[in-house]
């Protein structure tokens, strides 16, 4: 981490809601990149694949700000461009866990495939909303 942070200097981010953050991914230590039983971690995938599909800007869970510190090292290392961030605050159920594929949450898509209308669903997402999200 020591190297890779001198060979990239200082690093910013902007973030639509947070406005201009520094990166501070040594905060993190040696991060582990790949494993012998995982071909590429999620930061050096989603890293490379939204540059390489042009992505201008990542919207996505306030739960992955920390990622971004690693993410901005790996654009600077690979000389990439740096999208502009969102990240939004989580819909979570009754009992406060947030939503997520693996538990079988609803997705926008099975949502329209059951003939949910844009209204319903922006009604159901603000039934969801915690009163004191940040979204």
């Amino acid at each position: 981490m020591d190297e890779a942070r001198a060979v990239a200097g200082p690093l910013t981010w902007h973030d639509d809601k947070l406005g201009e953050v520094t990166a501070a991914p040594e905060i993190f230590g040696d991060v582990v990149l790949a494993r012998k039983d995982v071909p590429a971690s999620y930061h050096l995938a989603c890293t490379w694949d939204d540059a390489l599909q042009g992505v201008t800007l990542v919207t996505r869970g306030e739960d992955l700000i920390a990622a971004t510190h690693i993410h901005r090292l790996l654009q600077a290392l690979w000389k990439l461009p740096t999208p502009r961030y969102r990240h939004h605050g989580l819909l979570t159920g009754q009992d406060g866990k947030k939503f997520s594929k693996r538990d079988q949450a609803p997705t926008l898509r099975a949502l329209r495939e059951a003939g949910s209308t844009p209204a319903e669903v922006i009604a159901l997402i603000a039934e969801m909303v915690p009163a004191t999200s940040s979204s």
